[in-house]
């Protein structure tokens, strides 16, 4: 699982980072590490290649990323899209890249995560293309969805 760190958010996401490589290459219901071992399980043949999550602050509450797309239709127009859920992209130290993901093409509305996500099947969220660099330090926890097939 890479080199250990006594950053936990920052093993974590590149633990996922490492198993979401690895699958592109070739009793908790929900948690980061159940959903890493669902994505690299060889003998699964689920086709799972992402473990969505969540990130939260030092003082415990969610970190919203919000990103510009570019529409064209035409004339190419920024859209302004917000999430709460993220796919990692690469991680380079506690330095990563992260792509904002959205259920069925929506961005995330209300002030909490559950807002963005209550009611919606983990299979509908979708990429958006559209991805920030975060210092993960910055964060001291993370809660992890089931892995998915985003690829």
């Amino acid at each position: 699982m890479g080199s250990v760190t006594h950053d936990c958010v920052c093993d974590v996401v590149r633990a996922i980072a490492e198993a979401q490589e690895d699958v592109a290459d070739q009793h908790c219901d929900v948690s980061c590490h159940r959903s890493i071992r669902n994505l690299v399980s060889p003998d699964s043949g689920n086709g799972y290649d992402t473990v969505p999550f969540i990130l939260y602050n030092k003082k415990g509450e969610p970190f919203r990323g919000v990103g510009a797309g570019i529409e064209s239709n035409g004339t190419a127009t920024f859209s302004c899209v917000e999430s709460f859920v993220f796919r990692v992209s690469e991680v380079n130290d506690c330095c990563a890249m992260l792509e904002l993901l959205v259920f069925d093409g929506d961005s995330a509305t209300g002030d909490m995560p559950c807002d963005q996500i209550s009611g919606e099947a983990v299979s509908s969220l979708e990429r958006t293309g559209i991805c920030i660099t975060v210092d993960l330090s910055c964060f001291c926890a993370i809660s992890c969805l089931p892995a998915v097939s985003l690829l």
